[in-house]
């Protein structure tokens, strides 16, 4: 009795900081029911800032990308459409659902399109892949190529009270154009203004990933010996399970497995000093300090060629709260 709530203020604000955004999105576990329509809401918002031929013909060409494919990551949609980050987060609504448990997790799967009832859906299923760092590997964080792409010591979610604030895109801003403050005078063609390159969703031999952490479909994984091992147990397929979908059981583990290896191989190749033996365990590291020293402008020039996009090295609790 007599206790009153103390004002609200950056100093005692405990939870989100930030208005919930309406973007209507539809999330679905892996024991839903798959939605056959979006909100009605959805459908609204994309018209208020469909205003534009460019838009309508960026409506058109996601809907003939689920068309042909059902179910897509929001990264291949980027690589494949050119189209403002901020209009896609209305538009994907609109068409598809999004699903945050089981093997198609962090995916856009078509409305109407249920893929543990079908088979040949597997090979939409998603692969959480992180590049193997250590000792035991051959080489330290600090000696990979690939970079992360921010410091954990420098990490906070986008929910934090006094993260930086970021420009803000209001609906009139998406209605006026797709430009972005302080542009610079070269723009590039709106075909490509805003895709991503295709290595941020296709994984193929010979090539680093972009990123520490990938999360690939298995059709994107552009590797014979992959592939095989995907379509093992090809017209045998009996259940869906929420770990494996409908790929035989440790399929995840071995594409990893493989995967590491392949990217082991090249970072070998490009740096052999970091496999060389050594007498002792000192000399070990002194020659790891030394080369990763001596190519640290070369990993320089290979960053320049990765955007890294806003958000958390995880992609899906980035995407998910996008929308919360």
């Amino acid at each position: 009795d007599g206790y009153n709530n103390p004002q609200v203020s950056a100093e005692n604000l405990i939870g989100l900081s930030r208005a919930r955004r309406p973007n209507n999105a539809i999330f679905v576990n892996f024991d839903d029911e798959v939605p056959t329509k979006p909100l009605d809401a959805a459908a609204q918002a994309w018209k208020k800032v469909c205003t534009n031929p460019v838009d309508r013909k960026v409506e058109e060409e996601l809907r003939k990308l689920f068309e042909v494919r059902p179910v897509w990551s929001r990264n291949a949609v980027k690589a494949n459409i050119s189209v403002h980050p901020d209009k896609l987060k209305l538009l994907l609504p609109c068409l598809a659902y999004y699903m945050i448990t089981g093997p198609w997790r962090s995916l856009w799967v078509r409305f109407g399109y249920d893929p543990r009832k079908h088979p040949e859906a597997k090979i939409y299923q998603v692969l959480d892949f992180r590049i193997r760092c250590g000792m035991k590997y051959g080489y330290t964080p600090n000696d990979m190529p690939v970079k992360a792409k921010r410091s954990t010591y420098n990490y906070s979610l986008p929910i934090t009270v006094k993260k930086p604030v970021s420009h803000t895109v209001s609906v009139h801003d998406l209605k006026q154009g797709l430009g972005t403050p302080g542009a610079s005078g070269a723009k590039k063609p709106a075909s490509s203004r805003y895709k991503l390159k295709e290595s941020v969703y296709v994984f193929r031999e010979g090539a680093l990933p972009p990123y520490r952490q990938m999360f690939y479909q298995l059709c994107d994984l552009n590797v014979e010996s992959l592939q095989k091992i995907i379509h093992r147990n090809d017209g045998t397929e009996s259940e869906c399970t929420e770990r494996d979908g409908w790929c035989l059981p440790k399929t995840s583990d071995d594409l990893r497995d493989s995967m590491s290896l392949m990217i082991k191989q090249i970072i070998r190749s490009t740096r052999p000093a970091l496999f060389s033996s050594t007498t002792s365990s000192e000399d070990g590291k002194e020659q790891l300090a030394y080369e990763s020293g001596e190519d640290e402008d070369d990993e320089e020039e290979e960053e320049e060629d990765f955007k890294p996009s806003d958000g958390s090295e995880n992609e899906m609790e980035t995407e998910i709260l996008d929308y919360v």
